[in-house]
């Protein structure tokens, strides 16, 4: 039972993973507000940019390990696949 729930919070297809990033974009954005309100200025720009930006980089750790995550489970796949066998053929 708890695998079963364990495995709703793995990401395992792209659709997925920009859903969350688009959950983490929105986040992101809500609190860069509040920085911009309660910094005016400068300083509430900076703090808006950091938590974008902060976003652009889980995302594309989130894409690169999904990629990555495909790449592995294919090698797994070829490596469990036996080799077909050789057969010599006699010299006529």
């Amino acid at each position: 039972m708890l695998r079963k729930i364990g495995r709703l919070f793995i990401i395992k297809t792209n659709w997925e993973a920009y859903m969350i990033i688009y959950a983490l974009a929105l986040g992101a954005v809500e609190r860069g507000s509040v920085y911009l309100t309660r910094f005016p200025g400068f300083g509430g720009k900076l703090l808006f940019l950091a938590c974008t930006g902060a976003v652009f980089m889980a995302g594309a750790k989130i894409l690169d390990c999904i990629k990555f995550e495909k790449a592995a489970l294919l090698a797994r796949q070829a490596s469990a696949v036996p080799a077909p066998p050789i057969i010599e053929r006699e010299a006529a």
